[in-house]
């Protein structure tokens, strides 16, 4: 078609419509991307409760006579944060769309990240800001640590309260192999703090008033290897099947036996039943992701003295007018309190702290 005017002018041009028009065809054959993201109004929610090499185990309708466990992965919709690829952890509570039936051979997927109440972290050391996360969700920490085979290390205690109290979560302990050893004089180093305690023998542990405790809230429990923590999960869940190791007997150490977090439910289907949260036992729990002035909330009978330093007060052995030093210098707390103090210092020293505001 000419697009000359019939006056020969070539300024103008000639009338045409739309099939004049050369369209590019997608070569691709697919609809061009948009930004808008479905909302999945349809999807269901369900309870993370295992993670295996980018499959989810996961609870559906749960407490309710349709629940069902179904596996799922990760949809690309759930995309990246600023900090990198976006976790699903154990705890979770996720939307999912697809098959929900949990069916053999089905497979949901995950779309949605549902809020969190809590996160419990740790990293490999203090000095690493790569925090890991344990679990989500879960309201109590419950500490397993023996009295014997292996000894119990104070210490590490310590930053387990500090975690929790750091993620708004309430510790538990327990102490097993009582047969073995005399607890007390590792409980003495606790004795200033609002903990609740379970001793138990190498044979028996006080079922009935831990599953009291760990009724209708969602517990994490952590512990040195070796110290009979898995052990303690079968007792509770019977069908767990939670591998459990011995401790050698030339180095006194645990051997790894959980290698994944796993939830189990702690009683049978019931809006009071609980879940308990198996993680592998570790060594070390390094405390480089918490925030230094959420240490003290953990030694809760220092914070109490503490609310009478100075504003700004470090509470190190050169922090002047500490009223926390000063009462243990004059012997007010006898040698707990010495120990408690040593405690707070060391992990506030380590993390780097130098101002505490109370």
């Amino acid at each position: 078609m000419s697009w000359l005017t019939d006056d020969g002018d070539d300024g103008d041009y000639a009338e045409y419509d739309e099939s004049a028009a050369k369209v590019r065809p997608n070569p691709k054959g697919n609809k061009p991307r948009s930004k808008n993201r479905p909302q999945y109004a349809d999807a269901v929610s369900g309870r993370v409760f295992s993670v295996d090499r980018g499959r989810y185990g996961v609870w559906v309708d749960e407490n309710t006579p349709d629940e069902r466990q179904l596996v799922a992965a990760k949809a690309r919709e759930l995309g990246k944060n600023q900090e990198g690829k976006v976790s699903v952890v154990t705890g979770d509570w996720v939307d999912l769309v697809g098959d929900v039936s949990g069916d053999e051979g089905s497979l949901a997927r995950i779309v949605r990240i549902q809020p969190r109440s809590t996160l419990l972290r740790r990293s490999a050391d203090d000095t690493d800001a790569v925090e890991r996360i344990i679990v989500a969700n879960a309201d109590q920490m419950l500490i397993v640590v023996s009295a014997a085979n292996p000894e119990p290390r104070p210490r590490l205690v310590d930053r387990y309260l500090v975690a929790a109290y750091d993620a708004g979560i309430t510790p538990l302990l327990v102490v097993t192999k009582t047969d073995l050893a005399d607890p007390a004089p590792f409980l003495a180093n606790f004795a200033g703090l609002d903990l609740t305690v379970f001793e138990s023998r190498s044979d028996a542990f006080p079922l009935e008033q831990i599953r009291a405790a760990l009724e209708a809230h969602t517990t994490v429990a952590v512990g040195h290897s070796g110290v009979g923590k898995s052990t303690l999960v079968n007792a509770l869940v019977p069908d767990a099947n939670r591998a459990v190791g011995r401790v050698n007997d030339v180095t006194g150490r645990g051997r790894h036996t959980s290698s994944s977090t796993i939830s189990y439910r702690i009683g049978a289907l019931s809006k009071k039943s609980g879940w308990i949260v198996d993680t592998p036992g570790v060594r070390s729990f390094g405390l480089g992701h918490v925030d230094p002035a959420n240490i003290l909330k953990s030694f809760t009978d220092l914070a109490a003295i503490a609310e009478e330093c100075p504003r700004g007060c470090t509470h190190l052995p050169d922090s002047p007018d500490c009223a926390i030093i000063e009462r243990v210098e004059a012997g007010e707390l006898g040698e707990i309190g010495r120990q408690r103090l040593d405690s707070f210092q060391r992990l506030i020293t380590t993390l780097g702290s130098t101002t505490l505001n109370t």
